[in-house]
Order: structure tokens, then C-alpha cells, then sequence
């Protein structure tokens, strides 16, 4: 155990308490379907969603809420602490959470697909007849959601989103969100990677509205090689579609305990998480490993 306030834990994420004004967020290899978390781990799953924020920090032209990655940083580990947090670890700007979840879309897909498919909703509101599963969208689209404790979050209509955080708000937010996405999508496409959809979470520190939590990893965003791209069919994508794929095809009734996943399952998603930092990044993931002194 480290000795910092524990605040609390996701999925995903442990978060500490290192001062009034910054958080440590420790990024697991846990992993979760269907809203439950398996019994197995993929290895190296944190590091590469640490790996990958930091990236993409360092590159957009937000205010965001990092400040280091270095466990040096962290105040009273000792070696082994320091070893399993090498990687995984984020220390950040402590925020006041604006409790929306700020998705952009810029393909149909997914939940967007199949709520346009049956007729419309909130998320497709906006979008003309006649669309494909997988169709570029005429340009991307902002689809806010609440975000949840537990379970799925909440689709909201435009209007809804406004009542929710007021217009203001909502258009900053709406600005910002679809202009990180493009500036995104405009790196990972001459990497030959689509950024189909992706979701930001944004906080206030000191009356600024600041980019927070991980950005742009497999795990809040879907890539697709843009080589295998195609409206009208099924896209392989960066991210634990193994895991969803193999989970599908059990007899599993979705709640918890799921089934462990087979170590072939487990191999196949780790390679895919790998893959995605190392086409977005350009970057070995064994140097990263070895710089942030993860490597054994």
C-alpha cells in the first residue's frame, strides 16, 4: 500500500491525494467489459494508456491537467513501489470535475451505429439520412453524455447537454472537444490510423476549464488501420475487441464474475494496445518501458 490518501478507483484507475493541489492517478492493467471488470489482467495495459496520455499531452495545444510522469516525483516509495508504479503513473493538476463526458464522433459506429440504424436519438440527431455503418461522418459530430459512477453513462440531447451545463459551457466545451479531436485525427491519419471516436473529460482549476484524466487512448478512443477501412462493414480496431469478441461468444449473462479470458485472448489484446503506441507514438514501447524504469 502507498502511504498517500487513497481517493478512490475506477475500472481502471487508483487515484491518491499527494496535496491540495495535485493527485496522483496510478493507470492498472485491469480491464473491463460489458461494465465488469475481469479477472485477468492484460499486462503492460496501464503502461500503455499512461505511455500514450503523456504523448498526446505533450502535443495538443489545450491546457491540460499533467505535470509529471516521473515516479521520482511521488514522495516516500521505496524500490519496489517505484518499480510497479514506473509507466503507469500521472501526477496532475487537482480539478473540479465537470461531471460530462465530451465524446466526438467523426465516424458512425459503435452504439451511435446501431441508435441510428433503429430510428435516431440523441447521439445522431444531428445526421442526415442514408448513412452506413462506418460512414465518415460530414464532419464530426459532438455527443455529450453524464457520466456515470457505474454502468453505462447517459446519452443527452443537445438541449439536455445545454440545460445540463449551461450554453456557455457547453459551447466551450463543444468547441474545444471537436478541435482536440481534429487536430487528433489529422496526426493519427498520416500515421495511417483512423480516430473514429474518442471521449475527453474536462475539470476547473482556479475558473479555468482544463483537458483532464487519460486522452486518446485505445481505452476512451477507437482506431482503426486506415488501410482495412470501409463504410457498411465491421472495422478491426486498437483496442480489447479480442476480449468483447471472445466474451460475446461464452455463455455469460454479462453480469459479474465474467469468465477469465485465455491467455491467447489476453496476448492478442496486449499486442493491439502495443501496436497503438508504437504506430501513434513512432516510439519503441520496450524503450518507453525501459526510460520510465519499467523494464525488469
Amino acid at each position: 500500500m502507498l502511504a498517500l490518501e487513497h481517493l478512490g478507483s475506477g475500472k481502471v484507475r487508483d487515484i491518491y491525494e499527494l496535496d491540495e493541489a495535485r493527485l496522483l492517478i496510478v493507470a492498472s492493467d485491469r480491464i473491463s467489459a460489458f461494465d465488469v471488470v475481469l479477472p485477468n489482467p492484460i499486462p503492460d495495459k496501464g503502461r500503455v494508456l499512461t505511455g500514450l496520455s503523456r504523448h498526446w499531452f505533450g502535443l495538443l495545444d489545450t491546457p491540460h491537467h499533467l505535470l509529471s510522469t516521473d515516479v521520482g516525483d511521488v514522495p516516500g516509495l521505496d524500490d519496489d513501489q517505484r518499480r510497479r508504479l514506473a509507466g503507469r503513473s500521472m501526477i496532475v493538476r487537482r480539478a473540479e470535475v465537470i461531471p460530462m463526458e465530451c465524446v466526438v464522433r467523426g465516424y458512425l459506429y459503435g452504439s451511435s451505429w446501431k441508435e441510428y440504424a433503429a430510428g435516431g436519438g440523441p447521439t445522431t440527431e444531428h445526421l442526415p439520412g442514408g448513412l452506413q455503418m462506418a460512414d465518415r461522418l460530414p464532419e464530426p459530430i459532438f455527443t455529450p453524455a453524464t457520466k456515470a459512477e457505474s454502468g453505462h453513462d447517459e446519452n443527452l440531447t443537445e438541449a439536455d447537454a445545454r440545460a445540463f451545463v449551461g450554453d456557455d459551457r457547453y459551447e466551450e466545451l463543444r468547441r474545444r472537444s471537436i478541435a482536440i479531436y481534429a487536430e487528433a485525427a489529422d496526426y493519427a491519419g498520416a500515421r495511417g490510423i483512423l480516430l473514429a471516436d474518442t471521449k475527453f473529460e474536462f475539470g476547473l482549476v482556479d475558473g479555468e476549464i482544463i483537458l483532464i484524466d487519460e486522452v486518446l487512448t485505445p481505452d476512451s478512443s477507437r482506431y482503426w488501420p486506415a488501410d482495412a477501412w470501409g463504410p457498411g462493414a465491421t472495422m478491426p480496431s486498437f483496442d480489447k475487441q479480442p476480449v468483447r469478441d471472445w466474451l460475446d461468444a461464452q455463455d455469460w449473462d454479462k453480469t459479474p464474475p465474467a469468465p477469465p479470458l485465455p491467455d491467447a485472448v489476453v496476448a492478442d489484446t496486449r499486442r493491439r494496445y502495443v501496436e497503438a503506441y508504437e504506430r501513434l507514438t513512432g516510439s519503441s514501447f520496450a524503450d518507453y518501458l525501459r526510460t520510465s524504469g519499467a523494464a525488469e
